[in-house]
């Protein structure tokens, strides 16, 4: 809660106190406090921002001010009927406290956690086309693919700068509200949210280059969908690309105002991309998608076509390396040390980039089934899983809905394989407790997200911190060749997740 939110309610309570409680009542004291509680109300509005979760303390300090300007509100005594009325007014103005307080606290404009690196952070955003590919979710064939590509990267330390705002494009949290379905304004709250980067930021200058990474989101979902996880690989120095795919994002907001909507739901993008790893299920289109602007999308074309938005990422960075149009990151990025990593569909596209491109020296794939391509050929590079039991998923369908027993069994399946398959070293980490959007910033967003099936029973912040810990050891060890007893089964700090791992 933030603060001017929190004065705002004590100072409601203080209110309700004076005008309910006998013997504190008095006229000028109440008015007095109605007033500064008014002012307190007008002051959040203006610094902090409104928001809906507020609504009943605005209306509270409202009626507060009304009634204190009526004469003799506060003087003891009066009629009986009063008096019997006063208890009922006293017990409903508790009660309207109670859910006036309740719902910041439950919907909160939550802080992320401060990086445990030595870096501090720096962020910028990039509108790149790929001329020589067209835009296969577009109903004008002529047009272009076109990407938003966020950039983190270790930065010097501005200690009074002001955050970046994690989702500060409205569009894209009413959109996915509405896929969530809820009403388009549940998450208007988040453009309120601060990250601990700053915007435009220096580069830092401890070290001339820094390994660069690829961020791939999920289905329906954004480019900082993991920022918790983001911000951490970027204070331990390195720079993150995460990539907002038309089509595969919940929408995606451009510089002039035009936007790309995603496939409407989860249910329409497991029919567009189920067929890549579950090429024999039922009801699988065996004349390609039909999407929602009339085109049609051959078998299994999907996920190869979003792995080239990654092949083009590359061949970008090379050319902002060289010259970064914001002067910030020019001659920062080792373009010999790069990996990638995404969350479920992100995770999936991950590993065909990496079929693909052996510029990817190292994989990291959450929760994401593995396409049949990748299954058949392989991995070259180091790679590795984090993911969770088949059990967590049926207690997931079984609270929630979704993830039917064929598919639960092509996630586990696939993901075997290709480990087991691998040309590099291999790693595969399982967290029991999780739900799938444990591997996201999502259950920072209320701390109801376990009983809204937004979270598994595991405490959501240790699932955060078992993610970053063997993330970071993974790309220290494959792109920066450091020391990782994490990998070697040495260190004990994470007893709960089940971990594994091969050399061929």
């Amino acid at each position: 809660m933030r603060s001017l939110e929190a004065l705002l309610l004590i100072a409601d309570l203080l209110t309700w106190l004076l005008l309910s409680v006998p013997q504190l009542r008095a006229a000028q004291w109440m008015r007095l406090s109605a007033t500064g509680t008014l002012l307190i109300a007008v002051a959040q509005l203006l610094v902090e921002g409104p928001r809906w979760q507020l609504l009943p303390a605005y209306s509270l300090t409202a009626l507060f001010f009304l009634v204190s300007m009526l004469k003799n509100v506060a003087v003891s005594g009066g009629s009986a009927t009063r008096s019997r009325l006063t208890p009922l007014a006293a017990s409903l103005g508790m009660a309207w406290l109670a859910v006036s307080a309740a719902l910041p606290m439950i919907v909160p404009v939550f802080r992320f956690p401060k990086p445990t690196g030595p870096h501090a952070i720096g962020t910028l955003t990039y509108h790149w086309v790929d001329a020589a590919r067209s835009e296969v979710f577009a109903a004008d064939a002529l047009k272009r693919r076109e990407l938003m590509v966020q950039v983190w990267y270790p930065a010097s330390a501005l200690l009074a700068a002001p955050r970046a705002t994690y989702m500060p494009d409205a569009a894209v949290t009413a959109v996915i509200a509405r896929i969530l379905n809820k009403p388009g304004f549940v998450l208007g709250h988040l453009e309120y949210v601060t990250t601990n980067a700053v915007s435009s930021a220096p580069a830092a200058g401890d070290q001339a280059s820094y390994p660069v990474l690829i961020f791939l989101e999920g289905a329906t979902g954004f480019r900082q969908m993991n920022t918790f996880q983001v911000e951490h690989l970027v204070s331990h120095g390195y720079i993150v690309a995460a990539l907002d795919q038309p089509g595969a994002a919940a929408v995606v907001v451009f510089p002039d105002g035009h936007q790309a909507r995603g496939l409407a739901t989860l249910a329409q993008f497991k029919t567009a991309v189920g067929p890549s790893y579950m090429p024999g299920r039922p009801n699988a289109p065996h004349n390609g998608l039909l999407l929602p602007n009339g085109r049609v999308l051959k078998d299994n074309s999907i996920v190869p076509y979003l792995a080239q938005d990654v092949i083009f990422t590359l061949d970008q960075l090379a050319y902002l390396n060289r010259a970064d149009p914001n002067g910030v990151l020019t001659g920062k990025l080792n373009l010999q040390r790069v990996g990638a990593f995404g969350m479920s569909l992100g995770g999936i596209v991950v590993g065909e980039a990496c079929r693909l491109d052996q510029r990817l020296r190292a994989c990291l794939m959450m929760e994401a089934a593995m396409p049949t391509d990748v299954v058949k050929a392989g991995l070259q590079q180091p790679s590795m899983w984090i993911t969770r039991h088949a059990a967590d998923m049926r207690l997931e369908r079984q609270q929630v809905g979704g993830w039917p027993e064929a598919e639960i069994e092509a996630h586990q399946t696939s993901m075997r394989a290709v480990y087991e398959g691998l040309m590099g070293d291999g790693y595969f980490v399982r967290v029991p407790g999780t739900f799938h959007f444990n591997f996201t910033d999502i259950p920072n967003w209320t701390p109801l997200a376990p009983m809204l099936g937004l979270a598994g029973p595991i405490d959501a912040l240790r699932a955060h911190d078992i993610v970053n810990a063997y993330s970071l050891a993974f790309f220290d060890r494959h792109l920066l060749s450091r020391p990782a007893k994490l990998l070697d089964g040495q260190a004990q700090q994470y007893p709960e997740a089940i971990f594994e791992s091969r050399w061929p």
